[in-house]
């Protein structure tokens, strides 16, 4: 009996080669013990690491008297966010709105990096052409300075806010493109050889074996994209001026503010942070859902 090329997997009848029907099923995985405790613990050196983050930012305010120490950081940061969405103008706004506009135009980059460079790394790791063709552009382009992007990018568009989403476009395309190729060459060979077994089309090999073994890559490439937009777009907008959290921040040190240089700091960070964890806890959900598979 031979299954038509690109029928689906029968995922009710399909039998893992590495379980036999006769064997008893796996015991579940229990909750650890201690949870909750562990937990405490993390928060508790969690907050030791900030506690030296903060004495060592005091130290250096107090070699540097320019430098504006952690306290009043804190006050300038509570001033902003007292009233973050306030617009008198293309020169004042709330320090909320710079952080929509840089949000906006990450997004609009980190997106089109993600639906062109999934395609393009699922195509460098599966097949030997893809990557003869494809490692060596990506390696002459990846470690060009996102800042040597702006000019180019400022050229064709015009428009420093849409040169700023291009470079964060070009910036973010590799980290996606690398472990998705990564991702979709590491493929066991059992589930190789059973795709030739029942063969599998290249729709039924893609749905089936491939996605699914490279989906893990794929979010540890988007995360790190991610992870690199949110740093490429307050030097890019500090190179190009006006709205958005870069130009915010130059606007300030220019002005002679560096509390809210350090207010800015803090903001950009603990964003960053949040946009980490959002990736971290999906790459989890897709390994859990993989071995669970």
């Amino acid at each position: 009996m031979t299954m038509t090329t690109g029928a689906p997997l029968d995922t009710e009848q399909a039998t893992p080669p590495h379980v036999r029907p006769d064997q008893p099923a796996p015991p579940t995985t229990r909750p650890r013990a201690g949870g909750a405790l562990e937990r405490l613990r993390a928060m508790g050196w969690a907050l030791v690491g900030l506690a030296v983050l903060g004495a060592l930012w005091q130290l250096g305010s107090a070699l540097s008297p320019d430098l504006p120490s952690p306290a009043e950081g804190l006050r300038e940061l509570w001033r902003l966010l007292s009233n973050p969405f306030y617009d008198n103008g293309p020169n004042d706004k709330g320090v909320g709105r710079h952080v929509l506009i840089s949000l906006q135009r990450v997004f609009t980059g980190f997106t089109m990096a993600a639906l062109v460079g999934i395609p393009l790394g699922l195509f460098i790791g599966a097949t030997k052409r893809g990557w003869q063709a494809g490692n060596p552009v990506v390696q002459l382009l990846r470690p060009v300075s996102p800042l040597a992007w702006f000019p180019i990018w400022l050229i064709i568009t015009k428009n420093p806010g849409k040169a700023a989403v291009y470079v964060i476009f070009i910036t973010a395309l590799w980290p996606t493109v690398l472990n998705t190729a990564a991702g979709a060459g590491a493929i066991p060979r059992d589930q190789r050889n059973v795709a030739l077994v029942f063969q599998f089309g290249r729709m039924a090999y893609l749905r089936h074996v491939l996605l699914p073994n490279a989906l893990p890559a794929v979010v540890t490439g988007l995360r790190q994209s991610m992870g690199i937009a949110w740093m490429v777009i307050v030097a890019v907008e500090m190179l190009s001026g006006g709205a958005g959290i870069g130009g915010f921040v130059w606007e300030s040190y220019n002005t002679g503010n560096l509390a809210a240089v350090t207010a800015a700091i803090l903001i950009i960070g603990s964003l960053g942070l949040l946009l980490d964890v959002g990736f971290l806890r999906l790459g989890r959900r897709v390994a859990l859902e993989e071995v669970q598979a």
